[in-house]
C-alpha cells in the first residue's frame, strides 16, 4: 500500500511559517485580511504531491501553482505566561501575551500538470 495512496498534499508558506496541508483539512495561520467566509489563494506553494511517484518541488517555490483556502473565522490563541524573575533581588515581573490568528478551511490544491 502506498503511503501517499489517495492522500494529495502541499507544503505552503503564509506568516513566515510552513505548513502540510491537505484538502479539507482546517488550519490556524497568522492572522490574514478579510472577512469570513472570503475565499483567498496562497501562492507560495513549495511542494505538491499527488502520490508516490508525482511530486513536484519549487526552488523555492513552484510557479503558477496555488491553494485556494476559505476563512472560517479570526481569533485568539490561549494565553502565554511569562514570568521574569531575578533571584536573591526581590524582582518579578509577569506578562502575558495571545496571538492572533485567522482559521482557514483548504478548498483545493491546484497541482495538476
Amino acid at each position: 500500500m502506498n503511503f501517499l495512496e489517495n492522500n494529495m498534499f502541499a507544503v505552503i508558506e503564509t506568516g513566515g511559517k510552513q505548513y502540510k496541508v491537505k484538502p479539507g483539512q482546517r488550519l490556524k495561520v497568522e492572522t490574514l485580511p478579510g472577512e469570513a467566509g472570503d475565499s483567498i489563494a496562497f501562492d507560495k506553494v513549495l511542494l505538491i504531491a499527488e502520490n508516490e511517484t508525482d511530486v513536484a518541488v519549487g526552488a523555492p517555490y513552484l510557479e503558477g501553482k496555488t491553494v485556494s483556502a476559505t476563512i472560517a473565522e479570526h481569533g485568539r490563541h490561549k494565553k502565554i505566561k511569562i514570568i521574569k524573575f531575578r533571584r536573591r533581588k526581590h524582582h518579578m515581573k509577569r506578562m502575558g501575551h495571545r496571538q492572533n490568528y485567522t482559521e482557514v478551511v483548504i478548498d483545493a490544491i491546484d497541482g495538476k500538470k
